[in-house]
Order: C-alpha cells, then structure tokens, then sequence
C-alpha cells in the first residue's frame, strides 16, 4: 500500500467559527494551530496546506490562567540607546487590538517558512463578536465542550 499524499485538487477546506470567550489561550491556540495545519484529518500531508479557514470572535474575552496576564512581559528595542520597552498580555488585551495575543499564540505554534506564513493566513481573528463571513455559512466549533479544562468562567 502507498503512502497518501494529498494534491490540490483533493483539499477540501470548510469554515469554522470559535467563539473565544471565557476559553484559555494556550488551549484555543493549539487547537487552531491543529486545524490550520489540518492534522485533524485523516489526508494530511506535511507539505500541503490542508488545514481549515478558521473564524474566531470576542478575541478580547480570552481567558489566561494563573499571573500570566500581569507577570508575562514582552521586550522590544527601538534601536535608539535606553530604547527597550516593554508591554504585559493585560496590556496588548486591554488596548487597541486584543486580537494579536491570539494570533502570535498561534503562529509560534505553526511551523516557520512559507507553509507556516500561508496557514496562518487563512485565520480570521475579531475583537468583537460580529464578523463579515456568514457568506461561507461556517461550522461552529465548541472548543469549551471537547475538555472542560478548556473554558475557565
């Protein structure tokens, strides 16, 4: 028996949408990264894209456990002398786009290079709850009911 590898033409790609509210980071974000990639599906290739357009909404409702909303920092440089900054999760989920703290968990658990770049491209990710693809007439994913460690509430 050979071994399968998907061609373009065999990909079939649905629409998901994950409501993020009251769900943990690390937890939202590596199954995203599961179904961007498209591991959850008996065809998967390494090489191919064959993971799902992925939706999610109320990114500024995601939940972090324990002091990782206050005690997780990150660093910067401007390049200019005494240029380091230095910006907490609480911060970037209080401020102007509470939905980047989803999508960098994600992509630092997709691979790097060009598929990675491309996965990443295929989710959408809203502060709010309202989003411009009902035309896809995506699938709800309930990532709170697959553990209960999932959700925190």
């Amino acid at each position: 028996m050979k071994t399968f590898s998907a061609k373009p033409s065999e990909i079939e790609k649905k629409w998901i949408v994950v409501d993020a509210e009251g769900l943990v980071l690390g937890r939202l974000a590596s199954i995203l990264a599961m179904r961007l990639r498209g591991k959850h599906k008996p065809s998967f290739t390494p090489h191919m894209d064959t993971g799902d357009y992925i939706v999610v909404i109320n990114a500024e409702k995601v939940v972090l456990t324990g002091n990782k909303r206050e005690g997780t920092s990150f660093f910067w440089h401007t390049g200019y002398p005494g240029g380091i900054k230095e910006r907490t999760r609480a911060q970037l989920l209080d401020g102007k786009y509470p939905e980047r703290v989803i999508m960098k968990a994600v992509e630092r658990m997709l691979p790097e290079g060009p598929l990675g770049r491309k996965v990443l491209g295929n989710m959408r990710v809203y502060a709010g709850s309202e989003h411009p693809h009902a035309a896809q007439n995506p699938e709800i994913l309930d990532v709170a009911a697959l553990n209960r460690k999932n959700a925190r509430g």
